[in-house]
């Protein structure tokens, strides 16, 4: 893709476009008052209280603070889930926008505010006018910034009460072209993995290292090893990442330290790379400590699964868009990245589609998670049509 691809012209349905300064405002509200994960208390009173105002049924608490919205029409037992995420960064905002967060260190750097309003605006049209025979589930999900929120919205039972047929997502895509929709069947995101590192020993003094073991030296080594897993161990037809991201030890100029640590995340699109490279951190690191002297305690952590998006569901998603979006910029074979997303977890438990939606660059435009970014506003209308088409392609009412 590149992003100085011409604006194409999109078929946005009428009655939302005729809307767009309410959705604005809307955005707007949800983009100065940010909240983190699982402490996204009004956000989702914002969400609930507009489903109700549209006459849809709507379930709060799911997950600690997730909503979701519930319309039956026709008699169909078919039905579809809509997910948008809901939560904010922890970044102090830097765009000095009148709309900018009011909220000290939080603001909404992903675009999930936009995310959230796309959806609802969806809700209203599909309460009001929408032709369609089944369910649709309007789920708004907390925490999906590294905390995991679509499977507490599992394990708090979100397929149980709300069984989907198949479930869809989209996410801004900056630098991506104005309003293209991009995904891929199979891996599109990759797994997001955290791990943890602590050397131990008894410390000493800096001038007689002799007399004791040096963790800074056995962390050194092992950091080294470690990233000779993917160049040695990773098939080149395959991609991985390993990145140390913190390393810390020591408070002084003449003492080697008792404890040194090594913090990271590990990032594949293969389960089975993400399980050798865990097995690989582990087995290097307490082989290497041994080694050397010194103890050592490893944690690894799976925050979220490779994001794999089903081949049905996504040749379906792509025909929906391309009602809205022209040809020229549909991009259904889209290269697979490192950057993760937690819808991977609901990905897992029923089929599905997650898919870009482009904001284009006029060169002052930023990326995710920039403390100058903001969501591009004329996206709004644009992904509440792709959700009202969604839904009644997928739920066709009989003829």
């Amino acid at each position: 893709m590149s992003a100085d691809t011409p604006e194409p012209v999109f078929n946005i349905i009428p009655e939302i476009a005729a809307v767009d300064d309410e959705l604005r405002r809307w955005r707007h509200a949800l983009h100065a008052n940010p909240e983190l994960a699982f402490k996204e208390y009004d956000t989702s009173a914002f969400v609930a209280e507009k489903l109700r105002s549209f006459g849809v049924e709507t379930a709060t608490g799911l997950g600690g603070t997730g909503v979701v919205g519930v319309l039956r029409k026709g008699t169909s037992n078919a039905s579809i889930g809509l997910r948008a995420d809901l939560d904010a960064l922890a970044i102090q905002e830097a765009t000095g926008l009148p709309h900018q967060s009011r909220n000290d260190g939080v603001m909404h750097a992903c675009g999930h505010d936009g995310h959230s309003v796309m959806l609802i605006a969806a809700a209203r049209y599909l309460a009001e006018r929408g032709t369609f025979d089944g369910t649709v589930y309007f789920i708004f999900q907390p925490a999906e910034e590294n905390e995991g929120g679509a499977q507490a919205m599992i394990d708090g039972g979100l397929f149980a009460q709300f069984p989907c047929d198949a479930i869809y997502a989209i996410h801004n895509a900056p630098g991506a072209p104005f309003g293209a929709v991009a995904t891929r069947p199979g891996a599109f995101l990759a797994s997001m993995d955290m791990f943890e590192l602590i050397v131990r020993d008894t410390g000493g003094h800096a001038a007689t290292p002799h007399l004791c073991r040096d963790t800074i030296m056995a962390a050194i080594q092992v950091a080294t090893a470690w990233q000779t897993i993917v160049s040695r161990q990773v098939p080149a037809s395959d991609s991985a990442v390993v990145s140390i991201t913190q390393f810390q030890a020591g408070e002084t100029w003449n003492a080697l330290p008792g404890e040194a640590v090594l913090r990271g995340t590990v990032r594949t699109h293969c389960p089975e790379t993400q399980a050798m490279i865990e097995r690989e951190l582990r087995n290097m690191a307490e082989n290497i400590c041994s080694a050397m002297g010194v103890d050592c305690s490893f944690s690894y952590d799976r925050r979220y699964p490779p994001l794999i998006n089903s081949p049905a569901e996504t040749k379906r998603a792509v025909d929906v868009a391309a009602q809205i979006v022209p040809q020229s910029h549909i991009y259904d074979n889209a290269p697979a990245v490192m950057g993760s997303d937690d819808f991977a977890a609901m990905l897992q438990e029923r089929p599905g589609c997650y898919f870009w939606l482009g904001s284009g660059d006029s060169g002052d435009s930023r990326m995710l998670h920039d403390p100058r970014y903001d969501f591009e506003d004329r996206l709004l209308p644009i992904g509440a049509s792709i959700w009202v088409r969604m839904a009644e392609a997928m739920l066709p009412k009989a003829v």
